[in-house]
């Protein structure tokens, strides 16, 4: 009906606002950690990840994937390196906004869409349209900019996008569920962190009971901001369209970018401020490009249907093509 579809659409919006937002706001959690070290912060949040994911699992009774996947070792060994990937990309984005790096950590959110397109280039020998072959040497010169702009690559701002798109192309191989793909990822993570936190607390440098109970509290809702933010994409990417996804994927790097310039003032000199431009150029392309070539199974219908109209994505066949939108996996800051 005319009506709960658009109530679907509406749930899905605000669900996706929720989960980008929840990503966007993150760096300002990271930094009620402290004393804990980046280390610490990324060892609790891989145990308490799995806890939490594991009883939401329990609740609604979704194990049956579990099984399957131990008995294909090729898939869990992909799933394995998403785990060994995912933790570089955890560690570093913690430590980058606990050292003062929050600008140049959204960076590598902004040109992640960029990098997993020159990596469908380089491993999956993907052709690309002339639009994509722009952004990408557009975004090749905001990394030459840039690196004027700091004296250095934007080792932080690299580190996160390859780190992510290589997470991503993974996942894709594996083909689990947000949820269950997590928690798999973080049953791999568990026993090293699990162990790291013992011997901290062996050797007298753990913080988790030595800080007040507050503290304590804090270092276990990392599971929470973990999984909560997943819970809300998954129920918005099955509500609303990817090319909408996509769109929204740009506000968790926008917001990060914001607070990195007005919450915890980060200087930005007039080089970094034009090698981010020229990212965004290159954003703007890549969205044009995929917003454009969605809408060209609509016209194509609207061509072969008499009295079909353009523009109107409901009435299009189920099996009708779908062109993916850069970026479309959560960003996992």
């Amino acid at each position: 009906m005319p009506g709960t579809s658009k109530g679907e659409h509406r749930i899905g919006l605000l669900n996706g606002f929720a989960a980008y937002g929840m990503w966007g706001l993150v760096p300002l959690f990271w930094p009620l950690m402290k004393p804990a070290g980046a280390a610490e912060i990324l060892a609790h949040r891989m145990v308490w990840s799995l806890l939490f994911v594991a009883a939401a699992l329990l609740f609604v009774r979704r194990w049956a994937w579990a099984g399957e996947l131990l008995r294909q070792p090729r898939r869990l060994a992909l799933v394995v390196l998403a785990a060994a990937v995912i933790t570089i990309n955890w560690g570093v984005y913690i430590w980058a906004v606990n050292a003062g790096h929050v600008v140049e950590a959204s960076l590598g959110y902004f040109i992640n869409p960029l990098v997993t397109i020159a990596m469908g280039v380089l491993l999956l020998k993907e052709r690309l349209r002339p639009v994509q072959w722009a952004a990408v040497a557009t975004s090749l010169a905001a990394v030459v900019i840039l690196t004027i702009g700091y004296g250095r690559p934007p080792w932080i701002s690299l580190c996160l996008a390859f780190s992510f798109a290589t997470y991503g192309l993974v996942k894709k191989r594996v083909g689990l569920g947000g949820v269950e793909s997590l928690a798999a990822e973080t049953a791999i993570q568990f026993l090293p962190a699990l162990g790291y936190l013992l011997w901290l607390g062996a050797h007298g440098h753990s913080t988790f009971t030595t800080e007040g109970a507050g503290h304590t509290a804090l270092l276990v809702s990392t599971g929470a901001v973990t999984a909560l933010p997943l819970v809300c994409f998954g129920a918005a990417a099955i509500r609303v369209p990817l090319s909408t996804l996509g769109l929204l994927q740009y506000l968790a790097p926008v917001f990060q970018f914001l607070l990195g310039i007005l919450y915890f003032h980060e200087s930005m000199p007039p080089e970094q401020w034009a090698g981010f431009a020229l990212v965004w150029v290159a954003l703007l392309l890549l969205t044009a490009n995929a917003l454009h070539s969605s809408r060209r199974p609509e016209r194509v219908l609207a061509a072969r249907i008499p009295g079909a109209r353009a523009g109107t994505p409901r009435n299009a066949p189920s099996d009708a093509p779908r062109t993916e939108t850069p970026g479309e996996a959560p960003v996992d800051a």
